[in-house]
């Protein structure tokens, strides 16, 4: 396992007394926690604190929750033998980030360490003390329930986050009869704006849906964009085969390149439409028998474990699956948009995606 997910933070969680109390990491903070419960595979879970040296109790303190969503974000943040840093990664947000790391630091594949930190000052390096951090090495676990320090030699550079900033979209007017959540199609949009400035940054053609095409961004339409294709029948990867045209006219995006090749077929997808975006994508992949790609659905990290369950169903698994989360797609599309990557193929997507099926 090299990616965690918030089920894995949850079972580790789970696997802590929940009759003890646990300290923070900070032998500075005297608060005490408490695990109260724990509502489904991804949280959220209830917890009580409580400071004994103010004279508090566990009685006195109504019961708080660790969310989901700030399992994911944490989740999403680790790598093996990477430190991270809890309230850099949060900004500040999330009251319970402190219990979480704490919680967390108690399992055997988390240790907390204090890597040194880069300051440049003048043009001048130095290495200084750094910040807590806390360290994933799953082949290195300790004792469940206690928390412990590694030192390291490692070092961090504190570069600035790579914030995704979009301008304003117009939606096309939809049919009335079509009920639509505004929100999310309008996060439904900047996601496949965010694949086209990807797909373009990469040399590839980008195929928006039909119905699509009329988002309005940056005052023009999405449709109208250089490198846009108008009509998949101008596509030979498409008009080659009998009935491709008509399966790709609703997918979300298709990459093209070079006239021959097709990096990705992608669906973005909220929980309610995997299995419709699914069954899109399979319609087309037998049409198309032989050709070599990625069927990609592409949705919200909260949806991780409802996309994984579907795409595993026995009538997907031939499009082998890959999930592309909107973290990593804005991680992406912030890093084209920064460093214009040039001479990349497109198995560099590859670091970005996460295969559905298990080998």
């Amino acid at each position: 396992m090299n990616k965690l997910t918030a089920s894995n933070i949850v079972a580790f969680i789970k696997q802590l007394n929940h009759s003890n109390t646990f300290n923070y990491i900070n032998p500075k903070t005297k608060g005490l926690i408490k695990i109260i419960s724990i509502d489904g595979a991804e949280g959220p879970i209830r917890i009580k604190r409580w400071n004994p040296s103010k004279g508090e109790t566990e009685k006195d303190k109504k019961i708080e929750s660790i969310s989901s969503e700030l399992i994911w974000r944490i989740a999403n943040s680790f790598a093996i033998d990477y430190p991270i840093n809890f309230d850099r990664i949060l900004g500040g947000s999330y009251n319970t980030r402190s219990v979480l790391e704490a919680l967390l630091a108690h399992t055997p594949q988390f240790y907390f360490c204090y890597p040194g930190r880069i300051e440049n000052t003048g043009g001048n390096t130095k290495i200084k003390s750094g910040h807590k951090h806390l360290l994933w090495l799953p082949d290195k676990p300790h004792k469940n329930g206690v928390i412990q320090e590694i030192k390291t030699e490692k070092v961090v550079s504190e570069i600035p986050s790579l914030d995704v900033i979009y301008d304003s979209i117009v939606l096309p007017v939809y049919d009335n009869k079509t009920k639509i959540d505004l929100e999310i199609k309008r996060r439904h949009s900047q996601i496949q704006v965010a694949l086209y400035f990807i797909g373009r940054q990469l040399n590839f053609s980008t195929w928006i849906a039909q119905g699509d095409k009329g988002i309005v961004y940056q005052d023009k339409k999405i449709g109208e964009y250089e490198g846009v294709v108008y009509s998949l029948n101008e596509v030979a990867q498409m008009s080659a085969f009998e009935g491709a045209v008509k399966a790709a006219l609703h997918i979300d995006c298709i990459w093209f390149k070079n006239g021959k090749l097709l990096p990705a077929v992608m669906e973005v997808e909220h929980s309610t439409g995997v299995t419709s975006g699914l069954s899109r994508m399979k319609d087309l992949y037998n049409c198309i028998p032989g050709t070599k790609t990625r069927y990609v659905i592409v949705a919200s990290d909260d949806d991780r474990e409802d996309v994984f369950k579907k795409a595993r169903k026995e009538q997907f698994k031939e499009l082998d699956v890959k999930y592309f989360s909107y973290s990593a797609v804005e991680e992406l599309f912030s890093l084209c948009k920064r460093r214009k990557l040039k001479g990349v193929t497109d198995e560099f997507l590859d670091c970005f995606m996460e295969p559905v099926l298990m080998n």
